[in-house]
């Protein structure tokens, strides 16, 4: 049974803004998952419709044009699914920053988180600073900086300035020297960034995804589960495993709930929400965590604005909590106006949205760490 407030969302003028850049760019080691805002989009358009709101699908190019369309818009909320602008996932950070110019409120997260998240460099100096455990690292931006680096293998490399695992396949995790080489020249040649240098974590990894502000609430916890491909291979969702659906990849990386015990379900928990705060995301999003031998939860990762698809993680996970698709589209927008107006008044950030549906995801304050959703799992 979900408890509900009795309050009935008013019916609403929305602009879900995608960017439309699949095509951007020749050879993009990120197409696929371009491709898929646009899905998300529709599906996010046609849940939000059958709650009754009128919805406009707008896309995002680097002319700008949308900026007009906006302006005669004038809508009340923005659902903003934008990644990227012309193929290069730093216009993520560009778009919150032109809502916020145009005095429009948006969902998800403001420039500033987007741009942190996508500097992996920076958000893992931060991490540290706030004293939140994160595997050690170091950034090459030319082959002559390779030199320096003095970290255990084995390592992960990366690019710093992309997500969605764009970038990263076997090869990826290295044992050696010229393994490291190899691996930091591809991305430096291919992929145009520097490279972070990670060292490797190969304990379980977690997922806790992020709904509502002050107090934050966690989703069920999901756990990435590999088959047995992966007995002799690294143990990483690779940009194969999450984009192409027919690769073997893919087909031995599954997810489902975590079953941890209560202490160390806590602790991801604490962590999560510590690296969520500490680079200021809100709203909803997604922290990846590696568990130690001994137990301790490591941040790999940090997804503000993460995927809405139906069928991703996220919305898998809400329907886990008893929240359906349309009820979390609804949710989010709610959470949405909420923050924006409570903020207008007074500066300060909202809790959860109170109506009817996101009132299943409330717990009480004593409960701030535990996840909706964990009995059901359990039983």
């Amino acid at each position: 049974m979900r408890a509900s407030s009795g309050i009935v969302p008013r019916l609403m003028n929305l602009v879900l803004l995608h960017n439309d850049d699949a095509n951007a760019l020749e050879n993009d080691p990120g197409r696929e998952a371009r491709e898929d805002v646009e899905r998300v989009a529709l599906a996010l358009a046609a849940a939000l419709t059958t709650r009754g709101h009128r919805v406009r699908v707008l896309a995002a190019g680097a002319n700008l044009t949308f900026l007009g369309a906006l302006k005669s818009e004038r809508p009340e909320l923005v659902v903003n699914l934008c990644e990227s602008l012309e193929g290069d996932a730093r216009g993520e950070m560009l778009v919150p920053s032109l809502l916020e110019l145009l005095g429009l409120p948006y969902t998800g997260s403001p420039a500033l988180a987007l741009g942190l998240a996508l500097h992996k460099d920076r958000a893992k100096q931060i991490l540290r600073g706030a004293g939140i455990s994160t595997p050690g690292f170091a950034v090459v931006e030319q082959l002559a900086d390779l030199a320096a680096v003095d970290l255990e293998f084995p390592l992960i490399v990366k690019p710093a300035r992309e997500d969605a695992s764009t970038g990263i396949d076997f090869e990826s995790v290295v044992s050696d020297r010229a393994q490291l080489e190899r691996a930091v020249v591809r991305v430096l040649t291919t992929l145009h960034q520097p490279a972070l240098i990670e060292q490797y974590i190969a304990g379980r990894e977690i997922y806790v995804p992020i709904f509502g502000n002050a107090p934050r609430r966690a989703l069920p916890l999901t756990e990435i589960e590999y088959g047995p491909y992966y007995d002799e291979r690294p143990r990483i969702v690779s940009y194969k495993a999450k984009w192409e659906l027919e690769s073997i990849e893919c087909i031995q990386t599954n997810s489902g709930p975590a079953l941890l015990d209560r202490e160390l379900e806590e602790r991801c928990i604490r962590t999560a929400f510590a690296a969520f705060d500490a680079l200021g995301c809100r709203d909803y999003g997604r922290v990846d965590l590696r568990v130690t031998a001994d137990g301790r939860p490591m941040v790999i990762d940090i997804n503000p604005n993460c995927d809405l698809h139906p069928e991703a993680g996220y919305a898998r996970t809400a329907r886990n909590a008893g929240l359906g698709y349309a009820e979390l589209a609804e949710s989010l927008v709610q959470i949405a106006l909420d923050r924006s107006r409570i903020g207008a008044l007074n500066h300060e950030y909202p809790s959860h949205s109170t109506f009817g549906p996101g009132a299943a995801l409330v717990a009480a304050e004593s409960d701030a760490g535990v996840h909706a959703g964990r009995d059901q799992l359990r039983a």
